[in-house]
This record gives structure tokens, sequence and C-alpha cells, in this order.
């Protein structure tokens, strides 16, 4: 008797032992410093055997953290993870984000996360064990285009996660022309930024590579928050890193079953995009006004952003040709009409900022769309191009 004990006590103690050694190590903090010495907390989980690396890049309304469970599944997996908190969020120094202006926000971005982000980079992939040139990158909202900005200038990523969120110009391009990169897509209908829906939903279908996928939700919010409303979703994406990391890297089989997806208002926003697109469609919104005087063809806040993610890419007449076709679509719109002031300005037409500047002004007192908060800033906006232009040549 005594021996059968000892003997059933000596294998639940083996399979402690054995459960115990397919458990990757604790995750562990790591300092970083950036190039000009500003301190970057991550978190790096290992898998604990030779594998591929992710890199996730948080939302821009949380900090790394919010990857925790999902890191801690990947690595169980046999994938290497490092999380990362941008400058200005959560552990890593640098002014906070959420106290900066529009203005000092937007060049934190372009001139410091790049470099943030490449540093992250370059830890994960110097970590023993992990497949330098097998690497995938995740991202939640502002995280999305961080992630296709980061397969932008590094190759070895094989794979993409996508999660409520919009990219650049040059970040469009790059999905429409990468047909080896396989990139998974998440929304939730009921995102607090309501034009992330449509915007992921582009993203999805203007991406060339057919191994694709999308999933999307009714409820669930915001990027990952969607974690614990759909605690299924992190499984999903620790199967999609797994096939195009580990099984299959750089590749992801087809989709059967096509989202429900508005196709023409994706082929719609597609060509707004491109050179000369914003004169056709103004002919394509003619025509549909024939049969209905209230046709639009496609959403105010998305084209909103790509006319200021033209001035930014530098193509200044074709953004006034994006929020012009913006205002004939929307002319009730304040915002709209204040984007375009930007536009006629970024251009110097002057007398054509100021007409549209004042335009913001008489339309204010009848919006009902904005909230007061929204409304005020964009009076002060439309106010300070205004005395701006005081000055200017009539």
């Amino acid at each position: 008797m005594k021996t059968r004990r000892f003997s059933s006590c000596f294998l639940i103690l083996f399979l402690l032992t054995l459960a115990a050694a397919k458990q990757p190590p604790a995750p562990r903090v790591v300092d970083l410093t950036a190039a000009d010495g500003t301190a970057l907390k991550a978190t790096y989980f290992a898998a604990g055997k030779p594998g591929p690396g992710v890199l996730l890049l948080h939302q821009c309304n949380r900090q790394r953290k919010v990857w925790d469970g999902l890191a801690g599944q990947l690595a169980a997996a046999g994938i290497n993870v490092l999380t990362l908190d941008y400058r200005g969020f959560g552990e890593s120094g640098g002014d906070r984000f959420d106290k900066l202006t529009p203005q000092q926000a937007a060049q934190m971005v372009t001139e410091k996360w790049l470099g943030d982000i490449d540093k992250a980079f370059q830890y994960l992939v110097s970590q023993p064990g992990v497949k330098h040139d097998v690497i995938g990158v995740g991202g939640a909202s502002c995280g999305v285009n961080n992630s296709i900005q980061t397969a932008r200038r590094h190759p070895e990523v094989k794979s993409l996660v996508l999660l409520s969120g919009n990219t650049d110009v040059g970040g469009r391009q790059f999905l429409r022309n990468s047909a080896k990169l396989p990139v998974f897509f998440s929304v939730a209908d009921d995102d607090e930024f309501p034009p992330t829906v449509p915007a992921i939903q582009w993203l999805y279908t203007l991406t060339a590579n057919p191994g694709k996928k999308f999933v999307h939700y009714s409820t669930g919010g915001h990027g990952a928050d969607m974690f614990p409303v759909h605690p299924e979703l992190p499984g999903i994406i620790t199967d999609w890193y797994v096939t195009t990391l580990i099984k299959t890297p750089g590749s992801a089989p087809v989709t059967k079953d096509a989202p429900a997806i508005p196709q023409e208002e994706m082929h719609t926003l597609d060509l707004i995009d491109q050179p000369g697109g914003a004169g056709k469609v103004a002919q394509m919104l003619e025509e549909a006004r024939q049969h209905d005087p209230k046709a639009t063809l496609f959403p105010e806040a998305i084209v909103n952003f790509m006319g200021y993610e033209h001035i930014q890419a530098g193509d200044i007449k074709g953004a006034v040709e994006i929020m012009k076709l913006n205002a004939t679509v929307y002319p009730n719109s304040p915002n709209v009409y204040d984007s375009l002031a930007d536009a006629y300005l970024a251009d110097g037409q002057n007398d054509r900022a100021r007409e549209s500047a004042k335009k913001v002004i008489e339309l204010l007192p009848s919006d009902a769309a904005d909230p007061e908060q929204r409304r005020n800033a964009i009076k002060a906006s439309a106010e300070q191009k205004l005395k701006q232009l005081e000055s200017a040549p009539q």
C-alpha cells in the first residue's frame, strides 16, 4: 500500500514538474534608452525556447499593460513578445502625451516615436532565441499606424495585427503593395471613435495579401478594450501569429467567407485617395444625386482625415480637392469648412481660406451634430485663422 502511495506521489510530482517545465519564463521589465536619453519602459515575455518575436504597440488612450494577457498566450505558444510604453505614456519618460497641444503631440509622434519604436524593435530581435528575420507587429488605434510604419522600415516583419485604427497615405500605399504580408484586422461597431469602423474596413479592402483576416464585432469597444468583452479574441490572434510566424511564416490561408463590408463606399474612399480621384468622385456624386438628392457616397470624418494626410504628404493641391469635395457633400458641417480653410491656407489661397473660415462662424450657431466642446474647438480654430489672415494680402 505504501509503495502505491509513493508511486502515485512520484507520478504527481513528475507531472507537475513536466507542466512547470513547459511554462515560459516570467515576464521581465526592460529599461530602454531613447536616442535623446529619454527612459523607455517595456516588458519582455520570453517563450523559453527559440522562436519568432512580436512587438505590440498600444493605443493612445491606454498603455502597454493592456497587452499582458495576449503576450502571455503568445509566449506560451512559443512566440517571444515585447510590449512598449510610448514616451509620454505609462512608465516611460517624456512629457505626458495627454497634456500636449495637438501640434506638440504630432511633433512627438513624427520626430520621437519612430526612433523609440525602432529601439524596442532592435531589443526584441537581439534577444537570445528570437528569430530576427521572422517578426510580427501588432497595434491598436494609433498603434495601427505605428505597426504599419514599423513594417515599412523593417522587412523582417512577416505578419501584422491591426485593431481599431487607421494609417496615413504612405501606410495605405504600403498595404496596397504588400502582397506577401498577411494582415489581421478587428473592430467593434460600438467603438468610441465611430470613424474607426469604416477606416479599418477600408484598410482591409485595400490590403493586397489574399490571406488577410477580418474579425468584426457588434460590441466590444476600442482596440484592446475588446479583449475583456470577447475573451476568445486573444486566442484568435495567437492562432494568427502561430500560423503566420511559426507554421507558415509570412503566409496565411485565404479566407473563404468574405466579411460584410460596404464595398461601394470602400471603393469610393480608395478612389478619393488616388491622384485626381476627388474630381472623379465629384462626378459620381453629381450622377448619384440625380436619383437621390441626399446621396453622400462616403463618411465625412474619414475624408476629412484623408485631406490632412495629403497635406502632410506634400500633396497640397490634392488635399484642397479632397476638402472641397467633402464640403460639397456636407455643406452644413462647420468642421468641414474649417478643414477646407486649412487646405486653402496651406496652398496660399488666402482669400478662399478667409471665406471658408467665415463660413465656419456662420454655420456654428445651427450646428446640432457636434457637442459644445467640439464646437468651441472648431470656433477657436477658425478665429485663429481669421486673425492670422488679417494682415495677409486681400
